[in-house]
């Protein structure tokens, strides 16, 4: 790792009570994000992609939430250090720290118009007068690609299509020039050409706003083409980083290569079959004391429920993996 990041998450855990159960959401997670670089974190649905975004800027709902341990050093100062709801972690999320919701049309209000809902967002953190706040707005959905931006400003969110929702989610995000953008499943339930347009517009702003991005999502394939590092996570950890390169080329883990396999590709044989990945994620309430993915993996062996979960291990480079499996006689 380099001496100093951007962002650098230390043994992050994160628990959830619910129903006399514990819930291991993130467990013990480490991770970082330098000046200007695109990375993506990558895994199913329910491994804790989100809720350790959330965790980062504190707004896991506690209770029944609660950040065991860890450390989200940012810009040199420890996130979770500050108060839940006070001044200083206000002044991170939205300004120096902009986050990108999954679904827009939840994440936006429905009866303020966008235009407002930009503005209140200059003003709080830039400290604007609303008519100069005003015309940023427009420059900024204007920037975004939607036309009629000077009309457009003063529609509702349900007037515009699910693209587009999510345009204004990151015009948003960038409007305070924040130092990271944290982009959660950007391109869910958007079709394939508003997909790649979207993932276009988010690699432009890096480069416009001299931002870093966090690319969350479970499809290996979005990433593949915009990340220089990936994160794969499973139940709660990671549990395989490296280079795009490193993954793609090289994949360490049974999990990683199961959902290499289970992606289609342009250069693979035209009658190859997509292999699945069997049985269901663990409960994260109940589990086991050897490896989470034993049920489902393809290279298991009797040893590896007589030992704890291996801890990340250096195959070369910036290429970790938590797994014992020896890829070199696969």
């Amino acid at each position: 790792m380099a001496a100093s990041h951007l962002l650098e998450v230390k043994n992050l855990t994160t628990e959830f009570r619910i129903g006399g159960s514990v819930i291991r959401a993130v467990d013990g997670i480490s991770y970082y994000i330098d000046d200007g670089e695109i990375v993506g974190l990558v895994g199913e649905s329910g491994c804790g992609k989100s809720a350790s975004q959330l965790s980062v800027l504190q707004l896991i709902p506690m209770p029944p939430g609660n950040i065991v341990s860890g450390e989200a050093i940012f810009q040199g100062i420890d996130l979770l250090d500050f108060d839940p709801d006070g001044e200083q972690i206000r002044a991170v999320r939205g300004g120096k720290i902009g986050l990108i919701f999954q679904e827009p049309m939840t994440s936006l209000n429905p009866v303020l118009t966008i235009g407002r809902q930009i503005i209140e967002t200059l003003v709080l953190h830039l400290h604007m007068d609303r008519q100069s706040a005003r015309k940023r707005a427009v420059e900024l959905i204007d920037l975004m690609g939607i036309p009629d931006a000077k009309q457009r400003i003063d529609n509702y969110p349900h007037q515009f299509s699910g693209g587009m929702r999510q345009r204004i989610m990151i015009a948003m995000a960038v409007s305070c020039n924040p130092n990271l953008l944290i982009a959660d499943e950007p391109t869910t339930a958007l079709d394939v050409t508003t997909q790649a347009q979207i993932l276009e517009i988010l690699r432009n702003m890096v480069k416009a706003f001299n931002t870093s991005l966090l690319i969350v999502t479970h499809n290996l394939g979005v990433v593949a083409r915009y990340a220089q590092r990936i994160y794969v996570m499973y139940a709660g950890r990671i549990v395989e980083s490296g280079t795009v390169k490193d993954i793609f080329d090289n994949p360490c883990h049974p999990y990683t290569l199961g959902l290499l396999k289970s992606v289609p590709r342009l250069d693979e044989p035209k009658g190859r079959k997509l292999v699945p990945i069997v049985g269901l994620p663990p409960n994260l309430g109940n589990m086991p004391g050897y490896c989470a993915f034993w049920p489902r993996c393809s290279k298991r062996s009797p040893a590896c429920k007589k030992k704890p979960w291996p801890e990340l291990r250096l195959i070369s480079g910036q290429h970790y993996t938590a797994c014992d499996y020896d890829f070199d006689k696969k």
